[in-house]
């Protein structure tokens, strides 16, 4: 079986290239805490393979959640605190994974790369 990791940024924010880099690596890191070790012990083992796609506004990224929490697999929405680019309390990304690269495909696969 294949896992992957998917991260989804929202770019209506028009957060700069240094901004997204870190709140993708805030959504990848917490959404990898929340799932079973054994799950990501796997993932690991094949790469830690990560996807990072795009959406256009925050509605979209709860949408997603919301798909993937209904199939099982754990999911983490990033806010961000506020203190440079972006309002404090604006919902940045969405970190979805690891879990099965199929059924991350069926949440994920119509989306576009980042």
């Amino acid at each position: 079986m294949e896992y992957k990791q998917a991260i989804v940024v929202r770019t209506d924010l028009k957060m700069s290239k240094g901004k997204t880099a870190a709140q993708v690596a805030h959504a990848s890191i917490e959404t990898t805490l929340k799932t079973d070790r054994r799950t990501v012990d796997k993932w690991r083992a094949e790469g830690a393979k990560k996807v990072v796609l795009k959406v256009k506004t925050n509605k979209e990224l709860i949408a997603l959640k919301a798909k993937a929490e209904r199939i099982g697999i754990k999911t983490t929405l990033i806010s961000d605190a506020g203190l440079t680019e972006i309002p404090a309390g604006s919902v940045t990304s969405l970190g979805i994974g690891p879990a099965n690269a199929r059924n991350l495909d069926k949440i994920t696969g119509n989306l576009k790369s980042l």
